[in-house]
């Protein structure tokens, strides 16, 4: 919650926590010495704690429908709520008899330190305050702690970012040597051989798959290496941290970086470069992989129009079955049948029947029954059929 007011409240939270049970209402009506407006009064505040956290000064203001879901619980009217709380010490009173009841403390020193100890550590994680507010307020919910005001817990996330930024630089201090910083400020620096800075240049994506992609992520692959990224070991800090610092270096400008201190940027910088050349390796396989498929891709394309040629003019049916066999099951690749084929297209026809019938043995399948290949069976020449 961003301030201490009533949120609105949902079907299943209604139900969830306004709901009382014969001890909650036992605790609410002794019996004697609290009136109606006291009675629904502590009856919101017993079941704001929990669900909230924290109990508004305004309790009159709580959702209608609670309030009304109450007073039918305990057979008052809801217009009661109206004049509850008249008196501060009404309502501190009240709240510190819920929280007894419902054994929730107040926070003391030694649960603020406890709230420290776990902002830092999600702070780690992630550096969002928004989502560190809210991890605090359910960290304090889950604790059965009472919620201090939203300055406090603000204050407490900001010092809990500054704090992961400290820890952040001293688990890699060891990492920070003269020359992997000098390294490091040259990402900075406009390269004249590549018209930009290396931090821009290792930040450019590839969107084609082909010979001069695969050379241009093998170029940073081999610059990462020279700077011994392969090495890193970044363990020492959180995977989600390192993600996180690394999406910041991707995302600032060189000159951005160069006016942050040194705390700052070089534990940036050192995250963007192990992760560029753990990403630079997995894009030279994907291109390498995804050249290759292209271009047996294209082998099949050619090897099947071959064999519709030869099986037209009636070369050696029975063969090219075999040789249609050996590329449908994978017993041997487009681009190495195409590559016996365009060989024998250069002899005689009995050297060329030798070669076909060599490739045959090399693949493997002779063993087929022509009963497998039907789908060639309209090629087949009608003097054969």
């Amino acid at each position: 919650m961003a301030t201490r007011v009533f949120a609105e409240i949902g079907r299943e939270e209604l139900f969830r926590f306004f709901t009382l049970t014969p001890a909650d209402v036992a605790f609410v009506d002794p019996g004697r010495g609290r009136g109606p407006a006291d009675r629904l009064g502590l009856a919101v505040t017993l079941c704001t704690l929990p669900w909230l956290g924290f109990v508004p000064d305004e309790v009159a203001a709580a959702p209608r429908a609670a309030v009304v879901r109450l007073a039918e619980r305990l057979g008052i009217d809801p217009e009661h709520i109206r004049s509850y709380g008249k008196r501060a010490n009404t309502r501190t009173g009240h709240l510190r008899s819920v929280a007894r009841y419902l054994g929730w403390r107040v926070p003391r020193p030694m649960e603020l330190k406890e709230l420290d100890e776990f902002l830092l550590a999600r702070a780690l994680e992630h550096d969002s305050p928004v989502l560190l507010f809210r991890l605090a307020c359910e960290y304090l919910i889950s604790a059965r702690v009472i919620r201090p005001g939203p300055v406090t817990v603000v204050e407490r996330v900001a010092h809990a970012r500054e704090e992961a930024r400290r820890e952040t630089f001293d688990r890699l201090a060891h990492e920070f040597t003269d020359q992997r910083c000098a390294d490091l400020d040259g990402l900075l620096v406009d390269d004249p051989a590549i018209g930009m800075t290396r931090l821009r240049w290792l930040a450019t994506g590839l969107v084609e798959a082909s010979p001069t992609a695969v050379k241009a992520e093998v170029t940073k692959l081999e610059f990462l290496r020279g700077l011994g990224a392969h090495t890193l070991d970044l363990s020492v800090l959180p995977a989600e941290r390192r993600r996180f610092l690394a999406t910041v270096g991707r995302r600032l400008t060189a000159q951005a970086l160069q006016r942050r201190e040194a705390e700052r940027r070089y534990p940036i910088l050192l995250t963007l470069l192990s992760q560029s050349a753990t990403e630079a390796l997995d894009e030279v396989v994907q291109l390498f992989d995804q050249a290759v498929s292209a271009r047996e891709s294209k082998a099949a394309h050619r090897m099947r129009d071959e064999l519709a040629e030869r099986g037209k003019a009636g070369e050696h049916y029975d063969d090219l079955l075999r040789l249609a066999g050996s590329l449908k099951f994978g017993h041997a690749t487009a681009s190495l049948l195409v590559g016996k084929l365009s060989a024998s297209g250069r002899q005689n026809a009995r050297n060329r029947d030798e070669a076909d019938r060599s490739l045959f043995v090399v693949a493997g399948n002779q063993q087929y029954s022509l009963r497998h290949y039907s789908w060639l069976e309209p090629l087949r020449p009608r003097r054969e059929r």
